[in-house]
């Protein structure tokens, strides 16, 4: 009897064969800056801003409360995002989609992950620790991080444009947002995503491929 290739794999090298078969005229991922963006994502103080947009200093902590600044993803594609352990509506299906990268770039030491949550003050190390090994994911790839919650509202609202409210950071302040957004080696913006659709993951794969490739040949 044949032995069966398990679906993932099969999804897998089914999205890598299917980027290679595209056009190589295809156009390359769009580097935005807050003025290409739909203002409602956007500070009012940034909307002007045309070009150099890169993503910043920062300080936060992993799942192993290791501190991770901008310096990790020196030199790195990543895919980011925002959520919350205890999330019962869309982050159980963003972090589905999440893995779907993980899995797909576990071994390209280009690729990582970084997912912040945006409930610091209950999403402690212990917590996104457990998180992580539920999941059975690394933090040699995917980084979870916790750290001052004005620092990562900063981050999605500012830096990122990920999240569509506005807000200080402040106790009664709250991020929801299914956005995944791709950031490339010069730290510049190169996509946006919804996270829980798989049709818009498998796009997202398709430009973590072509972003790759325009490095390659750079």
């Amino acid at each position: 009897m044949k032995k069966l290739i398990p679906a993932f794999i099969v999804i897998s090298i089914g999205i890598t064969i299917g980027y290679f078969m595209i056009d190589n005229n295809k156009p390359k991922p769009k580097v935005y800056n807050p003025s290409d963006l739909n203002p409602d994502l956007v500070d009012e103080s940034l909307r002007n801003v045309d070009k150099f947009h890169r993503v910043g200093a920062f300080n936060l902590t992993n799942q192993d409360g290791k501190v991770i600044t901008e310096k990790e993803y020196e030199d790195k594609i990543y895919v980011t995002d925002f959520f919350f352990v205890t999330c019962p509506t869309i982050c159980p299906k963003m972090t589905k989609q999440m893995n779907r990268v993980y899995d797909e770039f576990k071994n390209n030491q280009d690729i990582y992950l970084l997912s912040h949550t945006v409930m610091p003050e209950a999403d402690s190390v212990p917590v996104l620790n457990k998180y992580a090994q539920d999941l059975g994911v690394s933090s040699d790839k995917w980084n979870f991080v916790t750290g001052d919650k004005k620092q990562i509202y900063n981050l999605a609202r500012k830096t990122y444009f990920a999240a569509i409210t506005e807000g200080d950071g402040g106790v009664n302040d709250f991020v929801h947002t299914e956005n995944f957004v791709l950031v490339d080696k010069d730290k510049r913006l190169r996509g946006f995503y919804d996270g829980t659709s798989k049709e818009d993951v498998d796009r997202l794969i398709i430009d973590v491929y072509a972003l790759i490739e325009e490095y390659i040949k750079n």
